[in-house]
Parts: C-alpha cells; structure tokens; sequence
C-alpha cells in the first residue's frame, strides 16, 4: 500500500465536508490534497471538462462566504483572498471522478462518495433524534400548561369559595 493512501486512511473527510448556501460541499484544495494532486491542476482539469459541471455540481465562493469560512481554519490563510476556492457538491465530486481517472483517484472518490453517505446518515438520525425530543417536550409543555391552568382556575374567588363550601359540608357530614 502507498503511502499516499494510507495517508488518506488518517485524514477524516467527513472533517472536510462544509455546509454552504445549503448544500453540503468540500472545498478545491481538500479534494486536491486527497487526491495528492496540486489544486491548480484540480482546477484546470475541471476547466477543460466544465460542461461536466453545473453550478449544482460546483460554484465558486464569493469573497464573503470565503473571508468566514477561512476565519475557522487556519490552512486557508495561505490562499489570497483574490483567488476565491471552488466547493463541489457530492454530484461534483461524483463527477471528478469521472475526469481523475488513476487508481488513486477512483479509491479517494470512493472513500469521499463513503464520507457524504456517512454525513447524509448522521444528519438524518440527528434530525430524527431531535424530533423525538421536540415531541416529548411539546406533550410536557401541554401538561405543563394544562396543570397551570388547573393551579390559576383554582385560585379564582368563585372557585375558592365553592372550594371552601364543599370542603366545609364534608367536615360536617363527617362529623
């Protein structure tokens, strides 16, 4: 085994999988170093096929989405804030695949494809998770309020006094 790939095996990708304008993405440079090829290259190569890359498949960063995404990680400082990075979406990177043809690139394709599936799952159980919570806390929050209610009814004048009516026949029934 190479040791480029087994390089590949350290790195988390699913660490290398950003959300922007609601689509999850990674960014040139990630997929350049997983693919051990320099990012210029990446981006060349994709320009030679950009028929093969829709805006839905890949999109260039404006100046501000990359100002706060490079404000999180120290790596980006190295690129100039004049060369804004391009993000690829899962079908993206599904597409380089199909341009980066070594054996490197069809084993990182596959473990990035891996990473994606993975994320999609997290989510999923994580938005599943939530709304089992959201629900438990709604039906507390409605016998919460009804108990409230029942507490607020039962100081009301008129409640008390029958309160005390009744509680008062007892007594005398009782005794």
């Amino acid at each position: 085994m190479s040791e480029e790939l087994s390089l590949t095996k350290k790195i988390n990708i699913e660490d290398m999988i950003y959300e922007i304008r609601g689509k999850q993405v990674m960014i040139d440079f990630d997929l350049a170093r997983l693919y051990n090829v320099e990012t210029r290259s990446l981006n060349q190569t994709v320009k030679r096929n950009i028929k093969r890359f829709p805006e839905e498949f890949m999109f260039q960063l404006t100046l501000s989405e990359w100002k706060y995404i490079s404000s999180h990680f120290v790596m980006t400082s190295k690129r100039p804030y004049k060369s804004l990075p391009y993000v690829f979406t899962e079908e993206g990177v599904a597409m380089l695949s199909t341009i980066l043809k070594s054996d490197k690139a069809i084993k990182t394709s596959i473990k990035i494809m891996d990473a994606f599936v993975s994320m999609r799952r997290f989510i999923k159980n994580n938005l599943l998770e939530q709304q089992y919570i959201n629900n438990l806390v709604l039906e507390h929050d409605k016998d919460i309020k009804l108990l409230q209610e029942t507490f607020d009814k039962l100081e009301e004048p008129e409640v008390k006094k029958l309160l005390l009516n009744k509680i008062c026949k007892l007594e005398k029934k009782n005794d």
